[in-house]
C-alpha cells in the first residue's frame, strides 16, 4: 500500500507542476540552440520565475522521497535552466549587435500601431499649421516663436528666405537654425518619452504643436514659391528626426496604453512592465537623433544642390523603412 501511495503522491505531484516544467524546459532549449537573445522580454522574465518553480518542486519531491525518474528529470533541468540563468553572460559588444540586429527593429513593429500613431499626429499637425497659416498669414507668429523662426516671418524678402536655404558657411542664420531644430526636436522627443504615463494625452498635444510649428514653416516657404526648396532642405535629415520623435511620440502612446488598460496587472506593474520594453524605443531615438545630428552638420551644410539633397531624403527614408521592417525577422517575432 506504501508504494501504491507514493507512486499516487508522485503522479499528483507531476501533473499539478509539469505545465510549467514543459514550459521551462522549451525556453532552455530554445537558448541552448539559439541563445540568450532569441527569448522576447516576457520569455525574459518567465525564465527565472521558471527556473525557481521548478528549483522548489526538486526540493519537495526529494523531501518526500518521490520516485527516481521524476527526481532525476528535475535535477537535469534544474541543471540545464541554471546554466541559462545565471551562466549566460555576454560581452558587451553582443549586446549592442544583438540590440540593433533585433530588439530595436522588432520593439518597432511590436508597437508600430503607437508609433504610426504619433505619426499621424506630427502630420495632422502639420497639415493643420499648413491650410491656417496660409489662410492668415499673422497665424505664423502663434504657431512659430521668435527663436524658431530665427528671421524667417512673412515679413522677410524670398530672397532672403532662399539665400537662407543654400548659404552654406558655418556660423551663418542656417548653421544656427540647424542647431537650434536639431536641440528642439530631441526635447520634444524626450519629453514625450516621459510624459506618456498621463494616459498619452500630453504626448498627442506635443505632437500636434511641433506638426503646427512645421506646417506654419512650410506654409511661408511655400506661399513663396519655395516649398520644394525647403522640404529638401529639411528632409535629408528630417525623415530621421522626426521618426525619432514618432518613436518617441509612440513609447509614451504605448505607455499611457498600459495604464489606461493594465489587463490582469495592475496598473503601476503594467506601467512599469510596458516601461522596460518601450525603452528600447527611446534608445533607438537617441541613435537616432545622433545620426540626424551627423547628416545636418555635414552632409547639409556641404550640399547646395536640391537633387542631391532630396537623393538623400529619399535614401533615409527607404532604408529606416527597410531596417524597421526586416530587421531581426530570422525569427518569427513574439508579442509580450
Amino acid at each position: 500500500m506504501a508504494g501504491k501511495e507514493l507512486v499516487l503522491k508522485s503522479t499528483q505531484f507531476r501533473r499539478e507542476r509539469e505545465a510549467s516544467w514543459r514550459e521551462l524546459e522549451a525556453l532552455v532549449q530554445q537558448v541552448e540552440k539559439r541563445g540568450l537573445g532569441s527569448l522576447a522580454a516576457n520569455e525574459l522574465h518567465r525564465l527565472p520565475v521558471l527556473y525557481r518553480n521548478a528549483l522548489s518542486a526538486l526540493g519537495v519531491a526529494s523531501s518526500i522521497s518521490l520516485d527516481k525518474n521524476l527526481l532525476d528529470y528535475l535535477k537535469t533541468l534544474v541543471a540545464r535552466a541554471y546554466v541559462c540563468v545565471y551562466g549566460q553572460r555576454r560581452e558587451a559588444a553582443s549586446t549592442v549587435s544583438d540590440f540593433f540586429r533585433r530588439r530595436w527593429p522588432r520593439t518597432v513593429r511590436r508597437y508600430g500601431l503607437y508609433v504610426l500613431a504619433a505619426w499621424a499626429m506630427l502630420i495632422l499637425g502639420t497639415v493643420t499649421g499648413y491650410r491656417m497659416t496660409c489662410a492668415d498669414p499673422e497665424r505664423y507668429y502663434a504657431f512659430v516663436d521668435e527663436e524658431m523662426a530665427s528671421g524667417r516671418s512673412p515679413e522677410a524678402s524670398t530672397k532672403e528666405l532662399r539665400d537662407i536655404l543654400y548659404a552654406g558657411d558655418k556660423g551663418n542664420p542656417l548653421s544656427v537654425f540647424s542647431t537650434f531644430l536639431f536641440t528642439h526636436n530631441t526635447k520634444i522627443g524626450l519629453v514625450c518619452l516621459a510624459v506618456g504615463f498621463v494616459a498619452g494625452v500630453p504626448v498627442l498635444f506635443v505632437l500636434f504643436e511641433n506638426g503646427l510649428t512645421l506646417g506654419a514653416l512650410a506654409a511661408l516657404y511655400s506661399q513663396r514659391g519655395l516649398g520644394p526648396e525647403l522640404w529638401a532642405w529639411i528632409l535629408p535629415h528630417g525623415v530621421t528626426e522626426l521618426t525619432a520623435i514618432a518613436l518617441c511620440g509612440g513609447a509614451g502612446l504605448a505607455i499611457g496604453g498600459a495604464l489606461l488598460f493594465p489587463g490582469r496587472r495592475t496598473r503601476l506593474d503594467s506601467v512599469a512592465h510596458r516601461g522596460r520594453e518601450v525603452a528600447v524605443l527611446g534608445i533607438g531615438a537617441i541613435v537616432m537623433f545622433f545620426i540626424a545630428g551627423l547628416i545636418e552638420g555635414f552632409f547639409r551644410q556641404l550640399v547646395l544642390t536640391g537633387t542631391l539633397r532630396w537623393a538623400l531624403a529619399a535614401l533615409t527614408l527607404a532604408g529606416w523603412s527597410l531596417y524597421f521592417f526586416f530587421g531581426g525577422r530570422e525569427r518569427d517575432d513574439r508579442r509580450p
